[in-house]
């Protein structure tokens, strides 16, 4: 069928309607890879009740916003939904999908335009997580689209190019032999300036673990040697289990590192120590902007930062305020976090959850920072937030669904937005992080 697409949702698709059914309902339906004002001929697949899934056959009448996407992985690997639109046209589509949110699941008025904060959309990311085939054949690449199965990838063009280069290197050693055949995935992660590269592979516990470690320790060894901006190599391995196979979450064991085991990253808030597991922002382009848009301008005797990570925002915060508590449940995260605060920082190991119900009725902080994973605050964090008081809250979200769904709560005990931002962190793909200030 020949249909028109109307906009950009969430997750990437473009929004087009079915031809009126008995009662003049237009079905939604999401197609990929299309933008604003296209005319396509699509096939139908997946019908639901409520909506429909197409894919394109051909671009009928094309958007002067489409163009030619610069990776040659692009619609077969998972990563990327926007590289066929320009990046202005990304920029739009994503504000335009942040305020539908906000105004429709949240039912938020907002104060005025959403501030937009960008930079090069190309060779951003300073972290990429590659999954790894030994046999049959060395294979090193990310998930194709829709599926679990391994897309072998070369290069990607959204990765640092120091990650590129270290790409390269893998597959000239895993195509010569070099790799264990229990590696199953390989994480790197660059400092800011793209200096430095630290390593970690993960690893399937083979049945003679001294053999299996005298082959890792080996390929990492030789790693290091070919790509000198290696810093560290870290190994991981976790059992191969009934609940392994059923996708089922399964701590990982670090059995070896190479190299220093402190990894420094320069940020305008100082230098911080970020170690394998660490949670870090992915942008190394935006991360002094990230940092400025939460913390210019604020001061005060007590701040909170809530799930902190290695302490991002705290460095940055403990320069104006007097004292901060910064909050976060990871082991690895909390050590660097305890790290890098200066004295006036104590970092608590806790659910934000359990913290707020310990110590909530005894704290009177004058701003609270949240930056939470995908899954938000939930609703027993929220009331606890706004049962506070704090005159000041700062809600840094990856999910405009969620945020939605916890702005609602902040509002209706007594919040206001005061400013909306998008952060762009993630160019090319459908990924929106928002920084949303709100007073009382």
């Amino acid at each position: 069928m020949d249909i028109t697409i109307e906009k950009l949702i969430y997750g990437g698709d473009g929004l087009a309607r079915l031809p009126a059914d008995e009662q003049g309902r237009r079905k939604a339906v999401f197609v990929p890879f299309t933008l604003p004002g296209e005319k396509v001929s699509a096939t139908l697949g997946e019908e639901k009740p409520g909506f429909a899934r197409a894919s394109v056959e051909r671009i009928l009448e094309p958007s002067p916003e489409r163009i030619e996407a610069l990776c040659p992985y692009f619609q077969r690997c998972g990563g990327c939904q926007y590289q066929h639109a320009t990046y202005e046209l990304q920029l739009q589509s994503k504000a335009a999908i942040l305020q539908e949110n906000l105004q429709r699941l949240g039912k938020l008025e907002l104060p005025g335009e959403i501030k937009r904060h960008s930079a090069a959309a190309w060779h951003y990311r300073n972290r990429a997580r590659l999954h790894v085939r030994v046999d049959p054949g060395f294979a090193l690449g990310y998930l194709k689209r829709s599926s679990h199965q391994l897309l072998p990838v070369e290069s990607c063009p959204i990765s640092s190019p120091l990650i590129n280069r270290a790409m390269e290197i893998l597959w000239r050693l895993g195509c010569d032999l070099q790799a264990s055949a229990e590696l199953r995935e390989v994480e790197l992660f660059a400092n800011g300036d793209d200096s430095q590269l630290l390593v970690e592979l993960h690893c399937d516990r083979g049945k003679s673990p001294e053999t299996q470690m005298q082959a890792v320790q080996s390929f990492a060894e030789r790693l290091r040697r070919d790509l000198s901006e290696i810093a560290s190599v870290y190994v991981f391995t976790k059992a191969v289990t009934a609940a392994r196979r059923a996708q089922i979450h399964v701590d990982e064991q670090l059995e070896w590192t190479l190299g220093p085991s402190e990894f420094r990253y320069q940020t305008k808030a100082g230098l911080l120590r970020v170690g394998a597991g660490s949670f870090f922002q992915v942008n190394r382009l935006l991360v002094d902007e990230l940092i400025s848009v939460v913390c210019t301008g604020r001061s005060g005797s007590l701040a909170l930062d809530l799930y902190a990570g290695a302490g991002l925002f705290s460095l940055a915060l403990a320069q104006s305020f007097g004292h901060i508590v910064a909050v976060e449940s990871s082991q690895s995260s909390v050590g660097d976090l305890k790290f890098n605060c200066p004295p006036n920082v104590k970092a608590v190991r806790a659910t934000v959850e359990e913290y707020l119900r310990s110590k909530g009725e005894r704290l009177r902080p004058d701003l609270v920072v949240v930056d939470p994973p995908r899954a938000g605050l939930g609703e027993r964090v929220a009331r606890g937030l706004g049962s506070l008081g704090a005159p000041r809250l700062t809600y840094v979200s990856c999910d405009p669904a969620t945020l939605a769904r916890d702005l609602a709560v902040l509002i209706a005990a007594g919040y206001r937005l005061e400013q909306v931002h998008l952060v762009d962190l993630f160019p090319q793909t459908y990924h929106i992080e928002t920084v949303v200030e709100l007073a009382r």
